[in-house]
């Protein structure tokens, strides 16, 4: 055990944590999916901003859930939590290398979900390292394999895709609809900067509902659908936006959803393993892909 002061977080503390996590990255395929260290690659700077941006929002609506951890007056850690109505999600949680194995990991995570003691459910995405893959278990949660597909699209693939209109902060309540149905609590919020930062696709007929966060890519940073044959069109229209020869890269496919990995299959790419999904007292959301930190 190391002698670490674990606060809560304040606005001043962003950068120091940003530079804890913008580190903790590795690259697949020209894309980076958080991992542990000690193989640091930086996140870009346009994802680092973007970062920033959602975990100073996450001070503002959650600061019970937002915590660092101090050694000698030294940021080394830090986690940032949300509550959604009735789920807990955990956006950021990392430790310095050189102060893990200490305890500090423990006792953030502690904070953390003591910010989420109300909730029914709790959901996040984790990288593949064992220590923190055992914290989470330990800590009641269960273990879902994630799978990441990329490459580049084929365009001879793309379908004609219908009903698929540009969505706007009008369709918010929409979209909550749509959370509740499919992760059980809206995002409320969050579609704020979900807005800020992505394309916005819509589906809303009689015969289903959903919608898709498209990145500059093409790829669906976040996708939530009332039915599979929904979700499957608004991963088509998101694709089909690449540019072509692009790499496109769509993490976060659990098992859950294996419409996704059909499309993904249908359009030439790959699948590759990508670290777990973890949930208390829930199933993995389908048809859905999660946003790696608003989920």
């Amino acid at each position: 055990m190391t002698d670490a002061l674990v606060r809560p977080m304040r606005e001043g503390d962003l950068e120091a944590f940003a530079e804890i996590t913008a580190t903790s990255y590795y690259e697949v395929d020209a894309r980076t999916y958080q991992r542990a260290w000690p193989d640091p690659v930086r996140r870009p700077a346009a994802r680092n901003g973007a970062w920033i941006n959602r975990t100073r929002a996450a001070l503002r609506t959650d600061p019970g859930g937002c915590w660092v951890a101090e050694v000698d007056g030294e940021l080394v850690g830090g986690a940032v939590s949300r509550v959604r109505e009735l789920m807990w999600v955990l956006a950021s949680f990392a430790v310095r290398p050189g102060h893990q194995g200490q305890g500090i990991g423990a006792e953030l995570m502690a904070a953390a979900l003591h910010h989420g003691r109300g909730c029914l459910r709790g959901m996040f995405a984790a990288s593949a390292d064992p220590g923190a893959v055992r914290r989470y278990r330990l800590a009641g949660f269960d273990l879902h394999p994630q799978m990441t597909v990329t490459g580049v699209v084929d365009r001879a693939a793309l379908p004609v895709v219908e009903r698929v209109r540009e969505g706007s902060a009008g369709d918010v309540d929409l979209l909550d609809s749509i959370d509740r149905r499919t992760r059980g609590a809206a995002h409320l919020s969050d579609h704020e900067l979900l807005l800020a930062q992505f394309r916005l696709a819509v589906v809303d007929h009689s015969t289903g509902s959903g919608y898709a966060y498209v990145d500059a890519d093409g790829a669906p940073a976040l996708l939530a659908a009332t039915n599979r044959r929904t979700a499957a069109a608004l991963m088509w229209e998101a694709l089909a936006s690449s540019p072509p020869g692009t790499q496109v890269s769509v993490p976060h496919v659990t098992a859950a959803n294996q419409w996704a990995l059909d499309v993904a299959l249908a359009a030439r790419l790959a699948i590759y393993s990508n670290g777990y999904l973890c949930v208390r007292r829930m199933k993995p959301p389908a048809p859905y892909l999660h946003h790696g930190s608003l989920l």
